[in-house]
């Protein structure tokens, strides 16, 4: 994979994944609110960023294994990053909405 071609993937993990975190805050945001509809729908759209997420971390995986290695460098350590602080944050907002909910 050429280094554009990389850099679009690993951009791509860092731009899905902070809309994931922002729509799991206005998922949170919702439910204090007590509109628990709007909470599910935004965690509902975070689920889907993480979708395209992990097809990026996928494709530089699949590139991996095929033999083509891949440089780390600090983007891609923080990309991934990202992605996984974002999960947390997106696992913890569906704990929060449910406290709301009681």
């Amino acid at each position: 994979m050429e280094n554009e071609a990389i850099m679009q993937t690993i951009m791509g993990i860092i731009m899905h994944s902070g809309n994931a975190k922002s729509n799991a805050m206005e998922a949170i945001k919702a439910a204090k609110a007590g509109e628990f509809k709007i909470a599910d729908d935004n965690i509902k759209k975070a689920e889907a960023d993480f979708v395209e997420a992990h097809h990026a971390q996928t494709d530089l995986l699949t590139k991996e294994a095929q033999g083509e290695k891949t440089e780390v460098s600090l983007l891609m350590v923080h990309a991934q990053d990202h992605l996984m602080t974002s999960m947390t944050f997106t696992d913890l907002a569906k704990e929060i909405i449910a406290l709301h909910k009681k």
